[in-house]
């Protein structure tokens, strides 16, 4: 919401900089994001008014303009290429010596041969807006000769306030009066409308066919309008600093009134209505053609529209239909301001690319008793500014079905228990009242009528807030905590997320927080095993899905930094993923990674090798030994769509699968334009979380002794199945088990490798013969010979 400064202080004015007004609101949660000049700064620029144009003589695009600033004073000749520039008409006139925003001085020049004594000026030359179509044209109730600058109250701020969605009131200058009021005690003068009368008696039928969505409907009949009638300045510059665009006199009416009292509304060329006008719901197969005439919709069934007898003409709460919309020649109205129930607009004009200043009001919600005062300030406008008789106000409602605002009950000690400091009653009734609310003094507290423009009090701990943010987050007494303090057991068994997230991040990895919604498309590629649920209302096409892995987010989080030189990247996230339909959607927890680049940081000393899948594989290793239960973790070949076949693995944890590593599949990795040594690993939290609690073990005072073998196997047999099936036949005496070496090559036949192991064998009663050692070492050699045919290898 942009919030002109001048206009704001028009209904509230404290005594504050616009510093101090910004920060005030911004401790307030309304914050400012920004306070900027409503203008850049240029001098010397004057009204001038067109007096005669001609051809130039030796250039086709250009015209020699006449321009006076006072009725007798001498006139300039300017040469312009503006394609608006004609008799009669005032404009910005930079004569020579004036400055311009960029701080150029403008000199007398000499153009095709003809002199130009100043310069005319379109609204992007003078900073006022992106407009370089032609040159900024003033309407007649300025004077001429009069300093641009002054005439139009240039020297304003305008404050970019980021709203919360609870706090729509505040999308209107009259909320945010309200709002500055009730923050720094100064007297609301809000808006005085008068209710104009009826000059005639026609009107329009109105029909409220779905209440439930809409519950009351204002419409109002103005006949002999003046269609041509120019903008007043001050409008549009109204207009201009809340940063929406100037069309026409009656359609900146009904936009200026949206902006003053938060009430979207919209006119109707009477002349094309065929009454009686129904607020329903879409019918199949109804289409309805846009303002602008560029987007023919096909409407949803459970879209709101309003219609008449030939079938909708407008998108309820979002935009106007083109085929009753006001033009140039229109000369009677239909005026429109209406309350739409905000579950029935929300998330509709997105479903269909459209973003409206109305849907962006209505879909959050609107005061419900503004329809009316909002049809009486747009109707005194209208006849002010574009003249016509308006018939008979008509206001259509549904009781029953109009929200309902009930008290709320604000307890005393309820208040100081959740602020953790007193105020007197005085204070907190002074509070309630400046918010609007109508409190009555009870013995226990407060009984709170919340106004209707307030509907995100429904609670007492709403009020609560209310009271703390009036108060002032920064005025809150310092005090120690009184409050009796539990700390919460920490079985020792369990493994919190922060202890694994710290073991990744110091082996070199950052934690990554992605949307929990991602790409269908990459989901797709990433996981096409499962079917991932749909979002009914998606941020946007690439955030259409729940994801069913975390690495589609970390990926697109790597390549984000892959394409900004950041060629080592390690990144971590621990989240949630998603399975199944809406009816039946299951969550569970993950935690995952992403690693590509050089293993090492660059240095003088190292090679710049580049981390592979044994790497990764190593860093999840460590996640695991944190458990205790390392032996019960098994890697075991399988192939993943998302992983390069024969580079990924299975984890699983006492035989069930709770995880994945790999090196990415080259194809994904050539679509997403990551490094080729890409390597993930995702697993189930749950399989992290739980330790095994340490045990006592007595030290051995007998020497350890060390047996060395080597075995030739056939090349599919798991290395890692000889080492369980050696330390299972090694029994009580073998206390390590050591694999250092696998050989393949000269010495060795042909599709067999060489797997050495050292077993290290030890008693914790006495010295070990060398009868042990062969007895327990032929065991073992024994075992392996018969499961897997292991042959000793000799030499």
């Amino acid at each position: 919401m942009r919030v002109s400064e001048q206009w704001l202080r028009e209904l509230v004015n404290p005594p504050l900089s616009s510093q101090q007004l910004a920060q005030a609101l911004t401790m307030a949660g309304l914050e400012v994001d920004s306070v900027e000049p409503a203008a850049p700064q240029f001098q010397g620029i004057v009204i001038g008014e067109i007096t005669s144009c001609a051809a130039h003589p030796d250039a086709d695009n250009l015209q020699v303009c006449r321009v006076r600033i006072d009725q007798n004073a001498e006139q300039f000749e300017v040469v312009c290429a503006a394609p608006n520039a004609r008799p009669g008409i005032r404009v910005p006139f930079a004569p020579v010596g004036a400055q311009l925003p960029d701080g150029r001085e403008v000199e007398a020049a000499e153009v095709r041969g003809k002199k130009s004594s100043g310069m005319l000026c379109s609204a992007a030359e003078l900073g006022l807006s992106d407009d370089h179509s032609g040159l900024l044209e003033i309407t007649p109730d300025l004077p001429l000769g009069a300093d641009l600058r002054v005439a139009l109250d240039l020297d304003d701020t305008i404050f970019d306030i980021d709203l919360t969605p609870n706090r729509a009131d505040c999308l209107g200058m009259t909320g945010v009066a309200r709002e500055v009021s009730a923050i720094t005690k100064t007297p609301f003068r809000g808006l005085q409308t008068i209710n104009i009368g009826a000059d005639r008696k026609d009107s329009v039928a109105v029909e409220l066919a779905s209440p439930a969505d809409c519950s009351r409907y204002c419409g109002r009949v103005i006949r002999g309008i003046n269609p041509q009638a120019p903008t007043p300045t001050w409008l549009r510059e109204r207009l201009r600093r809340a940063g929406i665009r100037s069309v026409s006199a009656v359609v900146d009416i009904t936009n200026y009134v949206m902006l003053e009292l938060g009430q979207p509304m919209h006119a109707f060329d009477l002349n094309k209505l065929q009454p009686p006008i129904v607020v329903r719901r879409a019918q199949p197969n109804e289409k309805l053609e846009l303002l602008g005439g560029e987007q023919n919709v096909e409407l949803d069934e459970d879209v709101l529209v309003i219609t008449d007898q030939s079938g909708p003409i407008a998108f309820a709460g979002v935009m106007g239909g083109a085929a009753t919309a006001v033009n140039d020649q229109t000369q009677d109205i239909f005026l429109e301001a209406a309350f739409f129930n905000p579950a029935t607009i929300a998330g509709r004009a997105r479903r269909y690319g459209l973003h409206t200043d109305s849907s962006h009001r209505f879909e959050r919600g609107v005061d419900f008793a503004a329809a009316a005062k909002a049809s009486e300030r747009a109707t005194s406008l209208v006849c002010e500014i574009c003249g016509g008789s308006p018939g008979p106000l008509d206001d259509t409602f549904d009781p029953s079905a109009l929200p309902r605002r009930s008290p709320i009950k604000l307890r005393r000690q309820r208040l100081e228990s959740l602020l953790g400091w007193s105020l007197d009653d005085p204070t907190v009734t002074s509070m309630l009242e400046s918010l609007g609310t109508d409190p009555q003094q009870l013995d226990d507290g407060w009984r709170v009528q919340p106004p209707s423009w307030r509907f995100d009090l429904e609670r007492e701990v709403d009020l609560i807030e209310e009271v703390a943010r009036l108060y002032g987050y920064n005025s809150i007494p310092e005090r120690p905590l009184q409050a009796p303090l539990h700390v919460a057991s920490a079985p020792e068994q369990e493994i919190g997320p922060e202890q694994l997230k710290q073991t990744l991040v110091e082996r070199g990895y950052y934690e990554a927080i992605t949307y929990s919604f991602v790409d269908p498309a990459l989901q797709q590629q990433i996981d096409p095993d499962s079917q991932a649920l749909p979002l009914a209302n998606p941020l946007s096409a690439e955030l259409a899905v729940m994801r069913t892995t975390l690495w589609p987010g970390l990926l697109k989080a790597a390549q984000h930094n892959q394409h900004r030189q950041h060629e080592r990247v390690r990144l971590f996230e621990l989240g949630g993923v998603f399975y199944g339909d809406l009816d039946n959607l299951a969550q569970t927890s993950r935690l995952a990674g992403v690693c590509c680049g050089p293993l090492l940081k660059e240095q003088w000393d190292g090679s710049r090798r580049a981390a592979d899948f044994f790497d990764v594989k190593a860093d999840l290793e460590a996640l695991l030994v944190r458990t205790g239960n390392m032996d019960e973790f098994t890697f075991v070949a399988d192939t993943n769509p998302a992983l390069h076949p024969g580079q990924s693995a299975r984890i699983d944890m006492r035989g069930q699968p709770v995880g994945w590593i790999g090196t990415l599949h080259p194809a994904h990795a050539t679509t997403l334009e990551l490094s080729a040594n890409t390597v993930l690993f995702e697993i189930d939290y749950s399989a992290l979380a739980a330790a095994r609690l340490p045990e006592f073990q007595a030290i051995s005072r007998y020497p350890a002794v060390r047996r060395d073998i080597a075995v030739v196997v056939d090349n599919e047999i798991s290395t890692d199945d000889l080492l369980r099936a050696a330390r299972a036949q090694a029994g009580d005496l073998l206390v390590d088990l050591v694999l250092f070496d696998i050989y393949r090559g000269k010495g060795i036949p042909e599709g067999s490798k060489s797997v050495a192991m050292g077993l290290i064998l030890q008693d914790y009663c006495r010295t070990l013969t060398e009868e042990d050692v062969e007895r327990t070492t032929q065991a073992v050699l024994k075992h392996l010979q018969d499961e897997y045919q292991a042959s000793l290898r000799g030499g």
